[in-house]
């Protein structure tokens, strides 16, 4: 290595340490801004629930196949028809009186009445009362016993998946709401109707599917459908609440600030606790609608003289252009002073 590239080297390592050294000395003038504020206890309402996601899907799904192999003729019902058990949905021949048909066909319209007469098709009945949801071929297809001429559902359901963590708290009949990620303004109320005994892992999370039943299943339920489900644990009435922020724990139990009237001088006081939500507790015992209660929170701050130090922090300056306006550094304009 040159002289001249060791004292190169020299200069980047100096200039490395020193901006290291002013970061540091930046932040540690950066701190913690309190913001405090008085609130009540008030009475009111307290939900423990469970948020989830989940798909629609039909709670019995029904595949029609023909018994042979051979065409379907005709098909009597569309994709959304409800329809009976023991309906006939459509008509189907075997091969061969589709082979019998055809060569009659080519004979003419009399001798093809006549085989049609003789021969009977197959009809595919519905085995249940439910909605027809999927409609796979049209007349004329050659299909095989393989082939799901028809798929029908009794009815549609949600199927939530639910954390292991919280599947605990979810029992048969708790209700629940369900809205769609495709009609937002959509939603429908309903139960808890089955927990599955078998956990599925995905990307080391363990979940069950929960069936939720809707009490009435809107019009536009498709499924597959993307479903965002609420399932209520419990719920209290006319219970005094107060926000979580302004509960404190300790060794001791959990507590409150009362403010006692004295600058600086907060009063400790053990409350007792019930249930909580996302953003209020039950109040048991400790404190009444008249204590005013002090919430203090934290916020991350940085001091503006810190940031003025900062050798990577180089605000913008102002500069003069020939008409007497401010424009900011960095851009470009005609008019500027040399």
């Amino acid at each position: 290595m040159t002289l001249n590239n060791k004292k190169f080297m020299t200069l980047v390592l100096a200039l490395a340490a020193g901006a290291v050294f002013l970061f540091g000395c930046a932040a540690k003038k950066a701190g913690t801004a309190e913001t405090t504020k008085i609130v009540n206890a008030s009475i009111g309402s307290i939900k423990s629930k469970i948020t989830s996601t989940g798909t629609v899907q039909p709670k019995n799904r029904v595949e029609m196949k023909p018994s042979t192999d051979g065409r379907v003729e005709t098909i009597l019902v569309n994709e959304g028809d409800k329809v009976k058990k023991g309906q006939v949905l459509a008509w189907m021949s075997s091969q061969e009186r589709a082979s019998l048909l055809d060569a009659a066909r080519a004979k003419g319209s009399a001798e093809l009445k006549y085989w049609q007469d003789v021969y009977k098709p197959t009809p595919l009945i519905a085995p249940i009362d439910g909605e027809v949801i999927v409609r796979a071929v049209e007349p004329g297809q050659s299909v095989t016993a393989a082939t799901a001429v028809l798929v029908l559902s009794d009815r549609l359901i949600v199927v939530a998946t639910v954390d292991e963590t919280d599947i605990g708290k979810v029992l048969v009949g708790q209700n629940s709401l369900v809205g769609l990620d495709a009609y937002s303004d959509v939603s429908a109320r309903g139960k808890v109707d089955h927990i599955s005994y078998e956990s599925k892992t995905v990307n080391n999370v363990t979940t069950y599917a929960v069936d939720i039943i809707p009490d009435k299943v809107p019009a536009v339920f498709r499924s597959g459908m993307t479903a965002n489900v609420t399932i209520f644990d419990k719920q209290k009435a006319d219970v005094l609440v107060l926000p979580l922020e302004a509960v404190s724990v300790d060794n001791t139990g959990s507590y409150v600030s009362v403010d006692t009237g004295v600058p600086g001088k907060p009063a400790k006081r053990k409350i007792e606790t019930g249930m909580s939500d996302l953003s209020n507790v039950e109040i048991v015992s400790g404190i009444t609608e008249a204590d005013k209660i002090i919430v203090t929170s934290k916020k991350f701050a940085l001091n503006a003289q810190a940031s003025g130090t900062n050798p990577f922090f180089n605000p913008p300056r102002a500069r003069t252009t020939t008409g007497g306006q401010a424009a900011q550094g960095g851009g470009s304009g005609q008019g500027q002073s040399r």
